[in-house]
């Protein structure tokens, strides 16, 4: 086999590839074989009509691609392995001498994986975040708590709308005059203060009594998701029919035995603060990875090409639609709702999608130059691990890595992680 590449452009290689005669005379005999199973041809069983037979039936070109997509794949491997190319995308095949008897001439245009040159990434100065709780935000575990066993009881009849109450209204909308899809209802139960509706509308029901009526004016957002009422001026007449107070419990150490574990407000608190701070230390840890792997990847200069961009973004899209379908909604509803179209979309996740593939890029080159080796006790625990995130067994996720030809991937996953570890530990100190 013969080898020569030159450039296509900036981003892509044109392989040029001569495979020998006698490999491609045996691609030939075995797409005889595989064509004569499936064909029918009167007077021969199936997987027994001659080749002379097949080239009348089937026409000689027939042959000769069945016998090329057998030559192909082995001989563009093994191109790769030689020339030291790991594309990142499906190669764009074109014939230039398929006969037999003659060497079988190919070219190949893809685009490798781009060689990164590392910047600093051991001694990166980071400014460890702060782990701390804030008083406001025991209080408000608290505060949620003893809204979990309040009371609701009802106002005085000339009681007026405050903050935080429950009401039931009924609304009518209007723009420019005229009432709107789904901005009519009877009875609907809001919590004033909870940012259900519109901005501006639940702080104009402040101070209404029950049975009264009033006009409320508002503004749909500009980006609302129902783009016939993105930006328009709206009126609803609207009516209380009534407003329910939260009577929270009273907050002592009886209230705390009732309803919880501990057995005190002292212990509860100090439980509070702990599991906060225990939370606070777990982000910090986190900003502090991604701040160092940020930098790392700053530091390196790589030029990504535009289909590993493309990719991860259609990786990412894939991700989102499959969360929007475990909360019973599809990527139509989601675009309509968010106000937007699929290139707008993808246009909003492609700068997180050159960040990540960059990141990657990054880590692979320095578990490269750190000559960081994957050994089967790490496969082993990503795999345990994954059986845990997919409510499975390892077993079952060694068949599907398998069957899928995700080996590879896993090794690289795992190469990724130590090389993040590596990083981190190697912080300024």
């Amino acid at each position: 086999m013969k080898v020569s590449t030159e450039k296509a452009d900036s981003q892509k290689l044109v392989l040029t590839i001569e495979a020998p005669a006698d490999e491609f005379a045996k691609s030939v005999k075995v797409a005889c074989k595989q064509l004569a199973n499936r064909v029918n041809i009167p007077g021969f069983r199936k997987g027994h009509a001659p080749k002379q037979i097949l080239v009348q039936n089937l026409g000689r070109q027939a042959i000769l691609d069945e016998a090329f997509e057998l030559l192909a794949p082995k001989t563009l491997n093994d191109a790769f392995i030689e020339e030291k190319i790991e594309p990142v995308d499906r190669p764009q095949i074109e014939i230039v001498t398929l006969e037999e008897g003659s060497n079988v001439v190919f070219k190949a245009t893809v685009t490798p994986k781009p060689e990164v040159t590392l910047g600093e990434y051991k001694g990166i100065a980071i400014e460890l975040p702060k782990a701390e709780v804030a008083e406001e935000e025991i209080e408000e575990q608290i505060k949620n708590m003893r809204s979990h066993h309040a009371k609701m009881i009802d106002a005085q009849e000339d009681a007026v709308v405050e903050k935080d109450n429950f009401i039931t209204l009924d609304f009518l909308g209007k723009v420019d005059g005229t009432a709107f899809e789904g901005g009519e209802a009877k009875d609907y139960p809001l919590q004033v203060g909870s940012g259900q509706f519109i901005p501006g509308f639940e702080e104009q029901l402040i101070g209404v009594k029950i049975g009264e009526e009033k006009d409320v004016t508002v503004k749909f957002p500009d980006d609302y998701h129902e783009a016939s009422l993105a930006g328009k001026d709206a009126v609803f007449s609207c009516k209380v029919n009534s407003i329910k107070i939260q009577e929270l419990p009273e907050l002592d150490d009886e209230f705390v035995k009732k309803s919880t574990s501990y057995k005190d407000l002292e212990d509860l608190k100090k439980n509070l603060h702990e599991n906060l701070l225990k939370a606070a230390q777990t982000r910090a840890e986190g900003e502090l990875r991604n701040q160092a792997l940020k930098k790392a990847s700053d530091n390196a200069k790589v030029d990504i090409p535009d289909v590993m961009i493309d990719n991860r973004v259609d990786n990412m899209l894939n991700e989102l639609s499959a969360s929007l379908e475990s909360h019973s909604m599809n990527m139509e509803q989601y675009l309509k709702y968010s106000n937007t179209d699929m290139a707008k979309l993808r246009e909003t996740y492609r700068q997180s999608a050159v960040d990540a593939v960059k990141t990657d890029l990054v880590l692979e080159k320095v578990a490269q130059a750190e000559e960081l080796k994957v050994n089967t006790e790490e496969v082993d625990a990503e795999i345990a691990a994954m059986a845990v995130r997919y409510g499975t067994t390892p077993k079952e996720v060694r068949k599907i890595v398998a069957k899928n030809g995700y080996v590879a991937n896993l090794y690289e996953t795992i190469g990724r992680k130590k090389a993040a570890q590596l990083i981190i530990d190697n912080l300024a100190k």
